[in-house]
């Protein structure tokens, strides 16, 4: 059985200096070094995430996947050097950098790290010629965050961008960043634990209401992090919607549970019952596993709430460790052969 994680990040050690390189202010993001095996990326003067050398060091990842049974990682960014907020051409610049760092970091064992880009979603023309340039070089799918701005994934230049992505057969991987500030969510790390769930679920239901779904490629293969957020608790309330109110509940032609085979989800939920709703929401062919590697939150040892999970019968095992995240990424002849 090939066990494949579909969500792990990087975080290179060092880059060129963004305001430099970009343009624009200096509250673009650095990395503090600290050591041979840790460092802080900053923002100005301000801590934004503490990391270790299992950001970018190859031996590091293996070591760890080898520990844990993983056989392969889809290596995504960190979604905080996006910069969707800023002027495209210096997304554009900062995007270049990454997805050409990621490349080094994955280059040691190119078999067992596919590497994800990043583009600068608020341009499509350059995000899809990004998405291009990347797919050449040998990065394997793309990572995009779940909004611009204001601007959902039903947003008619993202839509062209995923019509695009389902075009040239670049998997596409969502996650939630950006999540909005207020003093009821900056204590706790509230923005993380209930601000990227409702992330997650508002831009998969902007998808489906929106009519984004009827109009998209049914070959687009979109994967979104932390199990689909809320979305599979809430599915029962939002048909209910659909069919009590159709004057203000979208412009969808089916409800929305008529969708849940147009995506799939990771198992970033850390808890059997969790999973065991994921699962019978979504069917199991649409589940995979997920471990937010390498950063605390993440699960570890990786993918061992599937493998003990009572309820699962040995073909779903297989499918969410792995099978299912092979047909993804278009691997399903390595993974039966292994």
């Amino acid at each position: 059985m090939t066990t494949i994680d579909m969500h792990t990040h990087y975080v290179p050690r060092g880059w060129p200096h963004l305001q430099q390189s970009a343009g624009g202010g200096d509250d673009w993001p650095w990395l503090r070094i600290e050591s041979e095996r840790e460092a802080t990326v900053m923002i100005r003067s301000q801590e934004f995430r503490r990391v270790q050398s299992q950001c970018w060091d190859a031996d590091a990842r293996l070591a760890d996947m080898d520990a844990d049974g993983v056989d392969i990682q889809a290596v995504s960014p960190t979604p905080v050097f996006f910069s969707y907020a800023r002027p495209a051409d210096q997304a554009l610049k900062v995007a270049r950098i990454f997805n050409d760092l990621a490349l080094e970091i994955c280059a040691p064992a190119p078999h067992r790290f596919l590497p994800f880009c990043q583009v600068p979603l608020q341009d499509t023309d350059a995000a899809c010629a990004e998405l291009d340039r990347c797919l050449a070089a040998g990065h394997v799918g793309v990572e995009i965050g779940n909004h611009v701005g204001d601007r959902d994934l039903d947003d008619e230049g993202i839509i062209a961008f995923l019509q695009h992505c389902a075009h040239v057969g670049a998997p596409v991987f969502v996650h939630p960043w950006d999540m909005p500030s207020a003093p009821r969510l900056d204590r706790w790390m509230a923005q993380w634990l209930t601000g990227m769930p409702a992330e997650t679920h508002l831009s998969i239901l902007s998808l489906i209401l929106s009519g984004a779904f009827d109009r998209l490629p049914e070959a687009l293969q979109l994967c979104f992090a932390h199990g689909g957020g809320s979305f599979p608790f809430w599915l029962g309330r939002m048909d209910n919607a659909w069919h009590q109110r159709p004057d203000v509940v979208g412009t969808s032609q089916r409800p929305p549970s008529h969708y849940v085979n147009r995506f799939c989800v990771d198992t970033v939920v850390f808890d059997e019952r969790a999973l065991r709703l994921l699962v019978e929401t979504m069917g199991a062919e649409r589940v995979m596993l997920g471990s937010d590697y390498p950063y605390p939150l993440g699960e570890r040892p990786v993918g061992n709430l599937v493998r003990k999970a009572t309820f699962l019968n040995e073909d779903e095992r297989r499918l969410i460790l792995g099978g299912n995240a092979a047909r993804l990424l278009n691997l399903q002849t390595a993974v039966m052969e292994t």
